[in-house]
């Protein structure tokens, strides 16, 4: 076969396989990874403990949404927002996807675990056999609790990183996995109000589409308050300045706002500013906790 012809195939395997892992989803996962990282060290770790640690962390991520997508291909042809993923668009094979996520996988437990240690790589293991086994096989077809308790396997990262910074667990991790972990039902809930037909579409029983607008809106609120307190128990559990204290307290105030407005106006408008905002709110209330440890932890 002519090289003309060769490389633009290779080219969109290599984009279908990079899909696969849900980048964008993997990203943030790593800004809340390195940020424990670096708060739990009061700085920048040791450089080979840093690299293993986002390395490890970026291929057992990728891993688990490339299982996530060869199970739920059936549900992703039927959605739009997801039918045109590489699977469900027929244009990576099943069995190419299983030998990749597996790949990803070992890879992943093998870097942790040398460059990083045993716990890091049990952390992660327990990530994906929450995501995968948990969340994919066992919940998101039955229960309108999935994300929930699936929303565990998306907290432990920040849980990787602070073991991988400070070489132990203790009570600051813990509330970094609680930030994430209630921060995931309105993240997720608002989403999945947009995309309500979507799910109803596939089947799905998500929140959004076995209870009323009413009754989604006071759960999306009651979380994101959960959410606002555990930011600011961060505060004296690890000791953060005024710098980490007053971003908690500002987008915790916003956040509130945007999730009052969905369950006043009760709108899938309401709900997309939400699900934006959410973004942006755990980027950089994960980023100020670097900036607290780096302006005022050590000057």
């Amino acid at each position: 076969m002519p090289r003309s012809r060769e490389r633009p195939r290779f080219a969109q395997v290599a984009r279908d396989l990079l899909a696969m892992t849900k980048p964008r989803v993997v990203l943030e996962l790593l800004i809340t990874t390195v940020a424990a990282m670096f708060v739990a060290a009061r700085g920048f770790p040791d450089l080979s403990v840093g690299i293993s640690t986002v390395t490890g962390g970026a291929l057992c991520a990728g891993a688990a949404a490339t299982f996530n997508g060869l199970y739920d291909r059936d549900l992703d042809r039927l959605m739009q927002r997801t039918r045109g993923r590489p699977i469900p668009a027929d244009r990576l094979s099943v069995k190419t996807g299983w030998g990749w996520g597996s790949l990803l996988f070992v890879a992943s437990i093998a870097v942790l675990a040398i460059g990083v240690g045993s716990a890091a790589a049990w952390l992660a293991v327990g990530a994906f056999a929450i995501y995968v086994g948990v969340y994919t096989l066992g919940l998101k077809r039955r229960s309108p609790q999935n994300i929930v308790i699936g929303g565990a396997a998306g907290a432990i990262p920040p849980v990787i990183g602070w073991v991988a910074g400070a070489g132990t667990l203790d009570w600051s991790a813990l509330v970094m996995f609680t930030i994430v972990f209630v921060w995931t039902p309105p993240h997720f809930w608002a989403l999945a109000w947009v995309r309500r037909t979507d799910y109803e579409r596939a089947g799905i029983p998500m929140l959004t589409v076995v209870r009323d607008e009413a009754s989604v809106g006071v759960h999306i609120l009651a979380y994101s308050v959960a959410l606002v307190l555990a930011t600011l128990v961060l505060t004296p559990v690890n000791h953060m300045g005024w710098i980490y204290t007053a971003a908690a307290i500002i987008l915790g105030i916003l956040f509130l706002q945007r999730a009052w407005v969905v369950w006043r106006e009760r709108t899938a408008a309401a709900a997309q500013r939400l699900f934006r905002y959410s973004i942006t709110y755990l980027t950089v209330i994960f980023v100020a906790m670097v900036a607290d440890v780096a302006i005022l932890g050590m000057a």
